[in-house]
């Protein structure tokens, strides 16, 4: 029994620092993908002192569809269905948010609670060609507060908007959601990877591709199967933004928002999309986020979770009702 012991030891010794040697290589793309700063194949765009991840699809004259994915931290290819709008005559506008996805990082004390909502500006000036072409916001959880806290401060800049189940337009309505949503065991398979791997990878603030590698590990128990949130499966991704989503989420416990002030000015027709599946949201928690939008559609999903618009059903169950509410305003 003491040999076993002994030699326990020593392959687990040895199996540290195998791990250790291979795991903290500072060679960008080692551990996840390079971000546009380090590979310039990447289609990227420069704003607002950042370059930013961003892909285009349809006639730029066209009326123009920005699509604002999750987190924050997270990427725009879970969302690529969206793509479909550029055939229906839109100009469909992808990019991956500050510090997220494949865009460049930045340190942590850069960033400000607005700091997404200026970015954004900076995107719908740059890809808007006249102060006539419409712009529209389509944006799921994370990307639908962004979309309302764009929209609370500009509302004469944007002529709709699509929101995919945000969690709230103030802290206590966030904090009362991801309270629920992340209500899973903590022996689920998913933790149990995470906290083991967390014995042989960590990162300092400033790590951002071992950050991000261990993010995308914590980021996966949204798709547990005893997550309450209902999706189907692993979503596609390319890399997560740890500093990026721990930061805004500490600026927002430390600081709050509201962005719900402005948004009696704004009286086109919002449609907020709940799905079926997501035990944590519901139609209650849509009607409560919803109600501070003088005018308002709530446009229940069925067979599909929180990332209704990433699987085949929740798309094909959301899409005809979505491009008819943007041809309606278009």
């Amino acid at each position: 029994m003491f040999k076993i012991f002994c030699f326990s030891l020593l392959l687990g010794s040895m199996l540290c620092t195998a791990c250790k040697k291979e795991l903290s290589l500072d060679e960008p793309g080692a551990l996840v993908p390079k971000t546009v700063d380090q590979d310039a194949s990447l289609p990227s765009i420069q704003v607002a002192g950042t370059q930013l991840h961003a892909e285009t699809f349809g006639n730029p004259n066209d009326p123009i569809i920005i699509v604002l994915h999750g987190g924050p931290g997270s990427d725009y290819r879970y969302l690529l269905n969206c793509k479909a709008f550029a055939d229906e005559g839109y100009f469909v506008v992808f990019y991956d948010q500050r510090g997220s996805g494949l865009s460049k990082r930045h340190d942590k004390n850069t960033y400000k609670i607005n700091i997404m909502e200026n970015d954004l500006d900076a995107v719908v000036h740059y890809y808007r060609k006249s102060p006539t072409q419409k712009v529209f916001l389509l944006g799921h959880s994370w990307g639908g507060m962004l979309a309302t806290a764009y929209i609370n401060a500009h509302p004469e800049k944007i002529n709709g908007a699509i929101l995919g189940e945000p969690g709230g337009f103030v802290w206590q309505d966030v904090l009362d959601y991801v309270g629920r949503s992340q209500d899973f065991s903590i022996t689920s398979e998913t933790l149990n990877n995470t906290t083991y791997l967390d014995q042989f990878i960590t990162g300092r603030g400033h790590d951002h591709d071992v950050l991000d590698y261990k993010f995308t590990l914590w980021a996966a128990a949204d798709e547990a199967k005893d997550s309450p949130v209902g999706n189907e499966g692993l979503l596609p991704f390319w890399r997560n933004g740890a500093v990026v989503n721990r930061t805004m989420f500490e600026l927002a416990d430390k600081e709050g928002f509201d962005w719900v002030s402005n948004l009696k000015n704004f009286n086109t027709k919002i449609l907020l999309v709940y799905s079926a599946n997501n035990k944590a949201y519901g139609e209650g928690h849509a009607k409560k986020v919803s109600s501070v939008y003088p005018n308002v559609q709530l446009l229940k999903i069925d067979d599909a979770g929180h990332d209704m618009l990433s699987f085949p059903k929740g798309w094909q169950n959301f899409y005809p009702t979505g491009l008819q509410y943007f041809n309606n305003l278009k």
